[in-house]
């Protein structure tokens, strides 16, 4: 199956020479001129990874990324900045609204042929990862309910308000909330060495991270401020030995963070 890539520059030139040369690659690839376009072409090609410019007339590069983050299905969608912003301010930002990386113009389309090839391989293996594990889940479920018949006499117990529990989904993959996350988290600290040095803020951070949330709105929800939250990301990067969101988002799969 060819992947398809959306490509939104307001360049011509930058435009047509990434297509050109991600089409020799065997991708299929989209395009936009401005931000706005670009959103609208989202929801048409359903792409599997996004080519941002951040410089746009409409919506900008970080406009754009804002509004994908805002729907589940989109966002976990690996996204590369291309700009002529190369401050570590700029970039700082970029990381901040949920870009997975920061290309600066000009660049070599060799090395984003690279890095496009990198990030769809790990966001593939995820995918399939995550399927698996829902099979599995499922089959588990159908034998148990096979073997454990239910019994009339078995009622319910009531649920507190103080009980209740919510919970957040992304991609359509129900998640665990926080509180209920790190404890299980800590529940399994004997048994992983990266989970134990995670500390109960950098354990938050991460729940946040899984459910596709961009820096910005971590600090929102645990009232800290982005430039905290870019730093419990760049420890939690460190100490689970990842590199990039998606990394994160395995390495909350392969410990049980996430639920089918």
């Amino acid at each position: 199956m060819s992947l398809t890539v959306l490509v939104a520059d307001d360049d011509y030139g930058i435009r047509v020479a990434i297509s050109n040369y991600l089409e020799l690659a065997g991708y299929i690839v989209a395009t936009a001129a401005d931000g706005q376009e670009a959103l609208n072409k989202l929801q048409q090609e359903m792409p599997h990874l996004l080519i941002a410019d951040i410089s746009m007339p409409h919506l900008t590069g970080h406009e754009l990324v804002q509004q994908i983050r805002r729907q589940p299905m989109f966002r976990l969608l690996p996204v590369i900045f291309l700009t002529e912003r190369t401050g570590v301010e700029d970039r700082i930002r970029g990381y901040e609204v949920g870009c997975d990386v920061y290309l600066p113009k000009p660049f070599e389309l060799q090395e984003l042929g690279v890095i496009v090839r990198s990030l769809l391989e790990r966001s593939q293996l995820i995918e399939s990862e995550w399927r698996m594990r829902m099979q599995l889940v499922a089959q588990e479920q159908a034998a148990t309910a096979t073997v454990m018949p239910v019994s009339p006499q078995v009622t319910s117990p009531t649920v507190m308000p103080s009980e209740q529990v919510t919970s957040s989904t992304v991609t359509g993959s129900p998640l665990i909330p926080v509180d209920t996350a790190t404890s299980e988290l800590r529940a399994q600290e004997n048994d992983s060495l990266p989970l134990a040095e995670l500390t109960r803020r950098e354990q938050d951070v991460l729940i946040f991270l899984v459910q596709g949330f961009s820096n910005s709105q971590i600090g929102e929800e645990l009232h800290l401020s982005p430039r905290t939250i870019e730093k419990y990301v760049s420890r939690l990067l460190q100490k689970t030995e990842t590199r990039n969101r998606s990394e994160l988002l395995r390495f909350a799969m392969d410990h049980n963070l996430v639920k089918a």
